[in-house]
């Protein structure tokens, strides 16, 4: 598993006006927090968090989060983003204990795909279901990215959880809850079966204009005999 190290400084001001002051001054307010260890506020540079949140590993690795010279193993757990500028907010981060197991959602990673029998036949629409998954292991286990071998995907076939192949001390805490949590993350099939899958159902049929008249009209009284 690689290292990725991310840099921050503590930080005693805290308050919305505390936070403002920061980003005026190029820094993203932080938390860093569990381990049984009291919530440490901090600070981090943000041209060099805007670069770092912007790769995959950010969202999926343990991160060894180094405050004032002290590492310590983190996993991110909140990222806050302004609504429309290129700014980071707030980032939280979650202290971890290397011996115990934790569950964390990881990407998947989808190869040969293009070459698969399903990829190589025209009108087949191939369809990622799923593209992370919540995996339980030891920190030292846990992957960046599970690949998803496409090369023998053919059409009509469904890829399921329980096909993917996991590293080492690492697993898939929804199969244990029985086989209808074995969900789809692959599915190959033609265009047409997939628009038809997709179609809206058709709309209930609407009485024409006369006939809703007609059905709504009260019904007429009957005719009184006329006096001779």
């Amino acid at each position: 598993m690689a290292t990725h190290i991310i840099n921050a400084t503590s930080r005693k001001d805290e308050g919305k006006g505390a936070s403002r002051r920061l980003r005026r001054a190029g820094q993203v307010p932080a938390i860093v927090y569990g381990a049984g260890t009291a919530p440490q506020s901090i600070q981090l540079n943000h041209e060099k968090l805007w670069l770092i949140q912007q790769n995959e590993w950010f969202y999926a690795s343990i991160l060894d989060l180094d405050v004032d010279g002290k590492v310590q193993k983190v996993l991110l757990r909140d990222i806050q983003r302004h609504p429309y500028k290129q700014l980071v907010m707030h980032v939280d981060f979650q202290r971890i204990d290397e011996n115990a197991p934790i569950r964390f959602k990881v990407p998947l990673h989808f190869i040969n795909q293009e070459t698969s029998p399903a990829g190589k036949t025209a009108g087949v629409v191939i369809t990622h279901e799923l593209n992370e998954v919540e995996v339980s292991c030891l920190p030292k286990d846990l992957p960046e990215f599970i690949e998803v071998d496409l090369a023998g995907l053919a059409v009509g076939d469904i890829v399921h959880l329980s096909a993917l192949r996991l590293p080492a001390g690492v697993t898939i805490p929804e199969l244990k809850l029985g086989k209808e949590h074995d969900l789809a993350v692959v599915i190959a099939k033609h265009a047409r079966a997939a628009e038809e899958d997709t179609a809206a159902p058709e709309a209930a049929e609407v009485p024409s204009t006369k006939s809703a008249k007609a059905a709504a009209a009260p019904a007429a009284a009957p005719a009184k005999d006329k006096k001779k």
